[in-house]
């Protein structure tokens, strides 16, 4: 069949096609809901207030609270614009306006999304109209058969098969089972009429992390500490003007403890506002509250303040460190071994921090000799209470040198060893340093002599604490027995 149209038409017959469809609902709701119920739908124009608690494991609890207005007896609320990643099995809905008079009766998840692609594939074994555009203002249309879509659509006109069409395809409708927007839906016996619910339920697709900014002084004694939030949101919906809220700690027993959602319900009063994230005690983790609103679109990543900390005392540490087997067999000679570099400070009120810090990666950035900020090294922490120490390990030192020898070795007994051990610390740097000699030893260790003192760390752990003046060298021996 060949049609000349303008274009114009082909519009105000699509808008009023997809019109009449969208104010019914489809066959598949009217089955899950029953007949004769009055369908009503809630959007975002509705919505009174959201907060999202964000946790570690890729996972947010989002509580929405919108004011509906509904019917009496039995009638299906179409809860549109939540997120597209929401777990079903954790929703909830309650009246806040009146507890008693809403019951659910049943409950829906509708995710069956519209797209081109679901479009054309509810479209296969049916018929529909291809058309190419003659002219600016005419177009050929013809009737078709759409096949197939499995790499590329297949159409079937009177005999002939076409692979694909260079024009535009058009649908006469909707299909009716795909819907625009995921929505829950529920079918409710109201005893009242209008009502502020609330919405609760637990989504994927949200992620925080925790970033820190350690600006180092030249010295070397103090830093400056600056920590973000940075929040990842995938989640399938953009939650406007949003209180948020995130939890730190074990992701396997977060999990546990908000299987059931009713924990976060009985969350703190609102804190004083600060610059940066508010943080309390929450059951066995901590939980960090944004003091103002915040809009969390989709797809969007974005930074937010947790703390400001500056003159932190710190303390830089060389440690040479040495491993268990050489205390155990006899060793020709060792490789030149790298000393490492070590930041540490205390996460103490008294040395301007004291907040328990999330687990992320902390950068050290030290000034050179132009007053030029440059990356120095990085490191991981976990998450760290107050009053711990926190460690950073920035490296390897570029101009201090260990050397280690095996000056004797004896087998004296059934899995009795001795074995005596010169290190070399060579320091080619324009400052007096201390180098920690770490000796981790297994089994029942002895240390027989030694050149100097030592401090037993642990019960496998033996340290020296070896002063090396600049471009200068210093020596430590010491003879260990060690039982396996």
């Amino acid at each position: 069949m060949n049609r000349i149209c303008h274009p114009l038409m082909i519009v105000l017959i699509a808008m009023l096609t997809v019109s009449g469809a969208s104010a019914q609902p489809t066959p598949a709701l009217r089955d899950t809901l029953h007949q004769n119920v009055n369908i009503l739908e809630s959007n975002l124009s509705h919505q009174k207030d959201v907060a999202v608690t964000v946790y570690n494991n890729d996972r947010a609890l989002v509580r929405d609270r919108r004011e509906v207005k509904l019917l009496p007896g039995q009638v299906s609320l179409k809860f549109m614009d939540v997120a597209e990643r929401i777990l079903p099995e954790t929703v909830s809905l309650k009246s806040l306006s009146a507890p008693g008079a809403l019951h659910i009766l049943e409950q829906n998840y509708e995710y069956d999304l519209m797209s081109p692609s679901k479009l054309m594939e509810k479209y296969v074994g049916r018929e529909v109209r291809l058309v190419s555009h003659s002219t600016e203002t005419t177009f050929h249309e013809v009737a078709a058969t759409l096949l197939s879509v499995n790499e590329g659509p297949v159409y079937q006109v009177g005999k002939d098969i076409y692979l694909g069409h260079p024009g535009q395809v058009v649908l006469p409708e909707i299909p009716e089972e795909l819907i625009a927007k995921p929505s829950l839906i529920w079918l409710l016996n109201n005893e009242g009429t209008d009502h502020e619910v609330e919405a609760t339920y637990l989504t994927g697709g949200i992620s925080w992390k925790a970033d820190y900014v350690i600006t180092l002084n030249k010295a070397e004694t103090a830093m400056d500490v600056e920590g973000w939030v940075t929040l990842d949101n995938r989640s399938g919906a953009t939650y406007q003007n949003a209180r948020l809220k995130l939890v730190a700690g074990d992701v396997n027993v977060v999990q546990q403890e908000f299987d059931g959602i009713k924990a976060m319900r009985a969350m703190a009063a609102p804190m004083a506002d600060m610059a940066g994230m508010v943080q309390e005690a929450f059951a066995e983790y901590h939980l960090y509250s944004l003091p103002r609103r915040t809009t969390i679109k989709q797809n969007q990543s974005k930074q937010v303040s947790m703390l400001s900390a500056n003159d932190v005392g710190v303390k830089k540490i060389y440690e040479f460190r040495g491993n268990p087997s050489y205390y155990s067999q006899r060793i020709p000679r060792f490789e030149k071994e790298r000393v490492a570099v070590f930041l540490t400070f205390w996460n103490k009120t008294e040395n301007q921090m004291g907040m328990p810090l999330p687990a992320g990666v902390m950068r050290v950035y030290q000034e050179d000799s132009e007053g030029m900020l440059q990356f120095s090294g990085e490191d991981r922490i976990q998450h760290t209470p107050k009053d711990e120490e926190v460690r950073l390990r920035l490296g390897n030192a570029f101009d201090v040198v260990g050397e280690r020898k095996q000056m004797d070795y004896k087998s004296i007994g059934p899995n009795i060893h001795q074995s005596e051990y010169e290190i070399t610390l060579r320091n080619h740097k324009d400052q007096d340093i201390v180098v920690d000699v770490v000796e981790p030893m297994a089994g029942d260790w002895e240390i027989l002599k030694a050149s100097m003192d030592y401090k037993k760390k642990d019960a496998q752990t033996v340290v020296f604490s070896v002063p090396v003046r600049r471009d200068g060298e210093a020596k430590v021996t010491y003879r260990v027995q060690v039982r396996y």
